[in-house]
C-alpha cells in the first residue's frame, strides 16, 4: 500500500481564519505537503494543545490546495465547530501553529477524457467538491453541482460554487434556499437532462446511501467520500471501518482512512449502521 507514502508531519502556520456562515474557512502554510494533495484527500490535526487530554487527532477533508503564492504551499479547510477538537481548531489565530499530517487517504478518480459529471454535497461535507470541480473543468468536463442542507445557513459558499460549475442547484429541507427537499429529489432530472456519466458525492452517510441508490437506478458510476470518524488517520486504530465488497463479492471491513475515504459507492454495504454486516469475511456466523 502506497496511498499515504507521501504524507508528512509538520508544524504548520495558520495564515487565515475567517467565519463563513456557520463554518470557519482556514488557510495553512504547509510547504511541500500541498504539492501532493488531491481532491478527496484529508489531513489529521493534533488538537487541544500540548497539555490537552485530547490525544487523538481530528481528520478534516481538504477544501483546496495550492503550491503557488507568497507562502508557498497552502491547504484550505472548512471547519464546523461541532465537537471539542474542531472548536479548538476554529479558535486558532493567524500565525499560530498546529501539528498536521497529510495528505492522507484516497483521492477522487479523474477521467482521462471529458465527461458529464454531477457533484453532490451535503452541508460542510461538500467542501472537497469545490477543488474537484476546478480539476474536472480543467479537463474539459461539464460539471453540475447539487448542494443540500437542512437550512440555507448550512450550505457552504453557494456563490463560490456557482463560479466553479456549469449549473448549481441548491436544496434545503425547510425551503429557505433553492428547491425545497433533498439532493436526491433533483438528481434524476439532472442526470437525464445532462446525460451524466459519473457522480461524485461528499456528505453524511445517510445522504451518500441515498445518492448511491439514485446512481444505481440510473446506471451511473458513483464515487463517494465516506464520512466516518478517523481517530488516527493512518490505518492503525480501526475506528473508521466500513463494510465493502471486493471484486470477488467478498465483504470485508475496510478502513476509511486507507482504502478510503473515496470509494466506489456500489461496493459499500450500505445500512450497516456501524455494525459488522452479515456475511463479512472472518466474522462469526
Amino acid at each position: 500500500m502506497n496511498i499515504n507514502s507521501r504524507a508528512i508531519q509538520d508544524s504548520v502556520e495558520v495564515l487565515s481564519n475567517k467565519k463563513v456562515g456557520a463554518y470557519n474557512h482556514m488557510v495553512f502554510a504547509v510547504g511541500d505537503m500541498a504539492s501532493h494533495a488531491k481532491p478527496g484527500n484529508f489531513v489529521a490535526i493534533s488538537v487541544g494543545g500540548p497539555s490537552s487530554s485530547l490525544i487523538l487527532r481530528r481528520a478534516f477533508a481538504i477544501y483546496r490546495s495550492s503550491n503557488r503564492g507568497a507562502y508557498g504551499g497552502t491547504i484550505e479547510l472548512v471547519v464546523a465547530a461541532h465537537g471539542t477538537g474542531s472548536k479548538w481548531l476554529s479558535e486558532r489565530s493567524v500565525h499560530e501553529r498546529v501539528d498536521m499530517v497529510g495528505p492522507l487517504g484516497t483521492a477522487f478518480g479523474i477521467p482521462t477524457e471529458p465527461v458529464n459529471a454531477l457533484l453532490v454535497g451535503g452541508g460542510y461535507g461538500s467542501a472537497p467538491l469545490f477543488g474537484l470541480a476546478e480539476v474536472l473543468k480543467a479537463r474539459g468536463c461539464r460539471v453540475d453541482m447539487v448542494l443540500g442542507a437542512s437550512v440555507a445557513g448550512k450550505i457552504y459558499a453557494p456563490l463560490e460554487g456557482k463560479r466553479s460549475v456549469n449549473v448549481m442547484t441548491l436544496t434545503t429541507e425547510d425551503g429557505s434556499a433553492g428547491v425545497k427537499g433533498r439532493v436526491t429529489d433533483v438528481m434524476p432530472q439532472i442526470i437525464e437532462r445532462n446525460q451524466v456519466e459519473i457522480i461524485y458525492s461528499c456528505g453524511p452517510m445517510a445522504m451518500l446511501e441515498a445518492v448511491n441508490q439514485v446512481a444505481e437506478g440510473a446506471n451511473v458510476l458513483h464515487q463517494c467520500a465516506v464520512e466516518e470518524s478517523m481517530a488516527c488517520g493512518i490505518g492503525v486504530c480501526m475506528t473508521c471501518v466500513v463494510p465493502m465488497r471486493d471484486s470477488a463479492g467478498v465483504i470485508k471491513m475496510q478502513r476509511s482512512c486507507i482504502e478510503g475515504p473515496v470509494v466506489d459507492g456500489s461496493q459499500v454495504v450500505w445500512g450497516s449502521e456501524r455494525k459488522i454486516a452479515q456475511g463479512t469475511w472472518g466474522a462469526p456466523q
